[in-house]
């Protein structure tokens, strides 16, 4: 059986943020691909209060083996306290999309 292919789902604060990510996780393939979402509309209680921001979303597509990695990066480099990181595996999809994203995330993949 193929590795398993994940969709991780990063908010990011602004266009830049999401950008300079996007652009970090696929350079170290620790993604395949990385699609940004402008005009996310988050509501949630931090602090104690409830904010109301507009955020940008990422979907990285990667493996499972190259989750704790991304997740570790994204970690480090995105600008929030606490960045909402949450990543399920694709039960479904083209095979040879599939097979490119497992091919793109593997150490040895041509530059």
């Amino acid at each position: 059986m193929s590795e398993a292919v994940w969709v991780v789902l990063c908010n990011c604060p602004d266009q830049d943020s999401a950008d300079r990510l996007a652009t970090l996780m696929v350079e170290r393939r620790l993604a395949a691909c990385a699609s940004r979402l402008p005009g996310v509309c988050a509501v949630y209680h931090w602090q104690g209060r409830i904010e109301h921001t507009e955020e940008c979303s990422v979907l990285f597509k990667t493996t499972a083996d190259r989750y704790p990695a991304l997740e570790s990066c994204l970690k480090t480099e995105h600008p929030y306290e606490i960045p909402e990181i949450i990543a399920w595996p694709i039960s479904a999809g083209l095979g040879s999309y599939l097979d490119w994203v497992r091919a793109e995330t593997r150490g040895d993949a041509d530059a």
